[in-house]
C-alpha cells in the first residue's frame, strides 16, 4: 500500500517562533501561508507542517498523489481506494472520504495509542 508523501504535522502555539526554530535546524519553506497559521517546511527529504490552532494533536500525514517535493505524480492509489482497503482490513475511521467523489479528499484513522494519521490527497 503506497500512502504517498510523508510528513509530520505539528500543532504549534506560535507559528513564527516554531518556524524560526525549525529554520535553525536547516528547514526551509516549501509551502503554506503563515498569515493563515500554517507553513510546510523541508530539509532534504524530511517534511514537516506547522499548524497553529488547526489541530488538537500532532499527527502523521500522508499525501497520495504527491512525491516528497509536493509535485503531483502521474500514477498513484486514490485516497478512496486506500480507504476501502483499510476498511476491508478492519481499520476504524475518525473521518472518512466520500467514496462517490473524485479528486481531493482525506480521511483520519487513529493508531492503537490514539495518534491521528491523516491521509490527505490534494490532487
Amino acid at each position: 500500500m503506497d500512502l504517498g508523501a510523508f510528513s509530520v504535522s505539528l500543532t504549534v502555539r506560535d507559528i513564527e517562533a516554531s518556524r524560526a526554530f525549525y529554520e535553525k535546524l536547516g528547514f526551509a519553506a516549501l509551502g503554506g501561508d503563515p498569515s493563515q497559521n500554517w507553513v510546510i517546511l523541508k530539509n532534504g527529504d524530511h517534511v514537516i507542517g506547522l499548524f497553529q490552532g488547526m489541530f488538537e494533536k500532532n499527527m502523521l500525514t500522508f499525501n497520495p498523489g504527491w512525491n516528497q517535493d509536493a509535485t503531483p505524480l502521474d500514477s498513484f492509489t486514490d485516497v478512496r481506494e486506500l480507504q476501502r482497503e483499510l476498511k476491508a482490513n478492519g481499520v476504524e475511521f475518525v473521518t472518512e472520504a466520500d467514496e462517490s467523489g473524485s479528486g481531493p479528499a482525506h480521511f483520519v484513522v487513529l493508531d492503537p495509542d490514539g495518534n491521528p494519521v491523516l491521509v490527505d490527497q490534494h490532487v
